[in-house]
């Protein structure tokens, strides 16, 4: 998700797209095809990208795991790849930098207990996507539609976004929950402060799962040019 509002808004920027006749884009990804929209200012600057996500769904609502010690239920969602959503208090983790070593040492340790059961499938998917891709930690913040995200992913990278398929994922938690309708807005800090904003207008099935096609809001910014 933040490389897909970083391509749009440097393409956009830099003239790699026209603009006046082709308002959206459309990227091809390994999870299915995008479709961004910019919103510029005044002064033709991108001030933020949204984009049409894959549709999203909740693959299994409790999966217990146990890590250090502590026994957690995880909710395992597909928001462009499967996550692992767990309770951040149920760690004690606050989502802040000065707990960046613990929390990717916890998403780790969920993300390969779960990857040796083997159990998650993506029933319309290529099966390349069937696996889990990351542990995201969830704080819920002080008012209604705002919380945290920490994702740890890949090889223990901790992402500095609220990470686009794991908002997509949140959104498609939130709707399977009832507490998420139609046009509604959710929104999701990193655990360094950025902010993406989703909510979604469309409700389908992916093979009798009941799914939504989020759509994700964030801003990027060139820090420079490089030859």
């Amino acid at each position: 998700g933040h490389g897909i509002i970083a391509l749009v808004t440097a393409g956009r920027e830099h003239g790699l797209f026209e603009t006046a006749d082709a308002p959206l884009v459309r990227i091809d990804t390994p999870a299915g095809r995008i479709t961004a929209t910019a919103r510029h200012d005044k002064d033709g600057q991108v001030e933020a990208v949204s984009f049409l996500n894959v549709p999203s769904f909740v693959l299994h609502e409790r999966h217990p795991v146990e890590v250090d010690g502590v026994s957690v239920d995880c909710t395992i969602a597909f928001g462009g790849a499967f996550y692992a959503y767990v309770d951040a208090e149920l760690f004690g983790l606050q989502l802040v930098p000065g707990e960046a070593a613990r929390m990717i040492d916890l998403g780790r340790k969920i993300k390969e207990t779960i990857n040796r059961e083997e159990f998650i499938r993506h029933p319309t998917g290529e099966p390349d996507m069937n696996f889990l891709y990351g542990t995201i930690f969830v704080l819920q913040g002080p008012e209604p539609g705002h919380s945290r995200n920490a994702c740890v992913f890949a090889e223990g990278e901790l992402d500095r976004s609220p990470t686009g398929t794991g908002v997509s994922g949140r959104a498609a938690i939130e709707y399977h929950k009832g507490s998420l309708g139609p046009g509604e807005v959710m929104k999701i800090d990193s655990f360094i402060g950025t902010r993406f904003e989703v909510k979604y207008e469309q409700e389908l099935e992916i093979a009798g799962i009941a799914a939504i096609v989020p759509e994700v809001s964030g801003s990027a910014y060139i820090c420079g040019d490089h030859r």
